[in-house]
């Protein structure tokens, strides 16, 4: 990878940004994409990165962000807060 190219960076700190996670995260999610498609040149990197950028603005758009996912996750049923399982 490109460690120094600052758009790359900058783009991977958008994703971050967004996605409420660490610099390293958002560009480990982007290299799997880059994986996936074989991509090789700096320009094929960052328009990945530019790529999977879109879809978490689109997501968050939609209010489909983790922050929100992990929200819905976490509520209690009425009545259930209380509650513990024993395993």
């Amino acid at each position: 990878m490109y460690p120094n190219d600052h758009e790359y960076l900058k783009i991977c700190a958008n994703i971050a940004k967004l996605l409420s996670i660490s610099l390293s995260s958002a560009k480990k999610k982007v290299e799997i994409q880059i994986a996936k498609n074989g991509s090789k040149t700096i320009e094929e990197k960052r328009k990945i990165a530019q790529d999977v950028l879109s879809i978490c603005e689109k997501d968050n758009l939609n209010n489909i962000n983790s922050s929100k996912i992990l929200d819905q996750l976490m509520a209690t049923l009425d009545g259930e807060d209380n509650f513990l399982t024993e395993d």
